[in-house]
Parts: structure tokens; C-alpha cells; sequence
């Protein structure tokens, strides 16, 4: 599911972490009705993406006051860390495909967060920054990101994120 269509989802903020070995539904009489998953239950990665939608969901409403959406979070993070870096680093970094990561770009760009200037190492090259209104954007961005932190804290204890954390990250390095 895509990040346009989680925020198209009825704007309900997750009122709670996903409900796991058993998926819910309403039917339509409009109780709910526990379904057996069978096999899924033992699948990692239906989990996974499970937990990712929640997230997501969460995240998505939670920069909704700043109009930036998840994606468009990473990328004013890594260029607000790394002044001057370049459209390949940053796709290469982030696991973006460099087209969209154009159609991104341009669009904060347009908003004036972002600004591409020609590198003074290579002419083939852009060297991306914050603008005022970017970085300004970007804080804002950060407080709102630490209470979706701090729900995903309450929904998992704090022990079980640090450990999700660090499985995560070898995986992503």
C-alpha cells in the first residue's frame, strides 16, 4: 500500500498496534469476525509488513500538520546531515529509485525546502541543501516524528523497540 493511499484511509488515527494471529474484519452486518490466518501465522514477513502499515499510518498523519510525507522526511533528514550531498548518494542511501527521487526533489524544490546546486567537484552532478524554510520545515518535522516515536514506545515497551531496532539495522546495513 502506498504512502498517498495509507493518509487516504478514512483519516482514523491507528488506535492501536495490529492484532496478530487472527485478522479481523467487519462484515456486513457490522460485527467483527476473527478469521484464521493458517500459515501466515508462522510468515515473518506478513508480520513485517503488517507492523509497517500501522506505522506508516501513524507516521503519515502524525507530519500531516507539515505537509511532508514520510519519504519526503528521510530525504530532508539526510541532506540537513549531509549538506552538499549528491542525487545518487542520497537514492543510493535511502534504497530510492533516482527518477522518483527526482519527482521528490522537484516537488520540495517547488515548496522551497530544497535547492540543487551545481557540485564544485563533479558538473554532471547536483549538490543538494536545506533552504531557511527547509530547515525550519524539517524541525518541526522532527518534533512531530518524536511523538510518533514515543507512541510506537507505548504500543511495544521500550526494551521490545530497541530490539526490533537492531534486528532492523543489521538488516539494513
Amino acid at each position: 500500500m502506498s504512502d498517498r493511499r495509507l493518509a487516504q484511509d478514512g483519516g482514523r488515527r491507528p488506535t492501536s498496534a495490529p492484532t496478530f494471529g487472527h485478522s479481523s474484519r467487519a462484515p456486513k452486518n457490522g460485527r467483527m469476525s476473527s478469521l484464521d490466518i493458517g500459515v501466515l501465522n508462522e510468515h515473518l514477513g506478513y508480520f513485517i509488513r503488517r507492523l509497517q502499515v500501522w506505522v506508516f499510518q501513524d507516521f503519515i498523519r502524525t507530519l500531516a500538520p507539515v505537509d511532508i510525507r514520510p519519504a519526503q522526511y528521510s530525504v530532508l533528514v539526510m541532506i540537513a546531515g549531509n549538506p552538499g550531498l549528491s542525487q545518487s548518494d542520497l537514492a543510493a542511501a535511502l534504497g530510492i529509485e533516482r527518477a522518483r527521487l527526482v519527482r521528490l526533489l522537484d516537488r520540495l524544490e517547488k515548496r522551497g525546502l530544497t535547492r540543487r546546486l551545481a557540485s564544485r567537484t563533479d558538473r554532471r552532478s547536483h549538490a543538494l541543501h536545506l533552504t531557511g524554510d527547509g530547515q525550519r520545515i524539517l524541525k518541526r518535522a522532527r518534533l512531530l516524528a518524536a511523538a510518533h516515536e514515543i507512541r510506537l514506545i507505548e504500543r511495544l515497551g521500550a526494551e521490545q523497540r530497541k530490539s526490533l531496532l537492531d534486528i532492523l539495522r543489521h538488516f539494513g546495513h
